[in-house]
């Protein structure tokens, strides 16, 4: 974990310390030291603040992701902006967190993607929400084109896989419903990924949102 306050390191530590599943292997003060110690580690994942000196978190998750794209990336910041967001899930960040949640938040959050889900905090999650939702007339059709146009890469079961990932179902919930093991749908999620020519769940789940394969029900 990351973040250039030895306190908040502190704390974050202590929350972690209540699930005797989860193991702090290092702590970085800045995004570079975050970056090595995931190149010596190799940690299931990276929780990374965002303001961080020499390199900030943005910065350093997308080096991560670049050097051990196997690491789940997460982001607990105090900083919510859309442009922050936006960043980070673009730079394959699997989490994104507010230092502000209920710390439940965050061990759920951790399980979540080691699972091999996405997780958002539910004031980010309401955000992109409505950003997707934003805009009207061509700009939000032209989306939705675009997205269907994607999906139509896709097979009908790889369809199904998707809706499930864009409803926030973890490989375990969608190989439950789906009657298969964890296995094929963790083969199914990165022959997603790759025909979306995406970096993670939470873009597929975006597109999945915007193709209209999300629905209430499942939501």
């Amino acid at each position: 974990m990351a973040d250039d306050e030895a306190m908040i390191r502190a704390g974050v530590r202590a929350i972690l310390a209540s699930d005797p599943d989860i193991e702090v292997v290092a702590e970085a003060a800045d995004g570079r030291e975050a970056v090595e110690a995931v190149r010596k580690h190799r940690p299931d994942m990276a929780l990374l603040d965002i303001r961080m000196p020499k390199m900030d978190g943005l910065s350093a998750a997308a080096e991560i992701r670049r050097i051990a794209p196997e690491v789940g990336v997460i982001i607990l910041t105090t900083f919510g902006e859309d442009e922050y967001i936006a960043r980070a899930l673009g730079d394959g960040a699997s989490g994104f967190l507010l230092k502000s949640g209920d710390p439940r938040e965050l061990i759920a959050g951790i399980h979540a993607v080691a699972a091999g889900a996405a997780f958002l905090s539910p004031q980010v999650a309401q955000r992109v929400i409505a950003e997707l939702a934003r805009g009207s007339g061509g700009g939000k059709l032209s989306r939705a084109a675009t997205a269907r146009t994607k999906i139509d890469k896709l097979t009908d079961r790889e369809r199904e896989v998707l809706a499930l990932v864009g409803a926030g179902c973890s490989n375990a919930e969608i190989a439950k419903r789906l009657h298969v093991v964890e296995g094929t749908v963790k083969a199914y999620v990165s022959a997603i990924l790759t025909r979306l020519e995406v970096r993670n769940r939470v873009q597929a789940a975006i597109i999945a949102y915007e193709a209209g394969l999300v629905t209430d029900d499942e939501s």
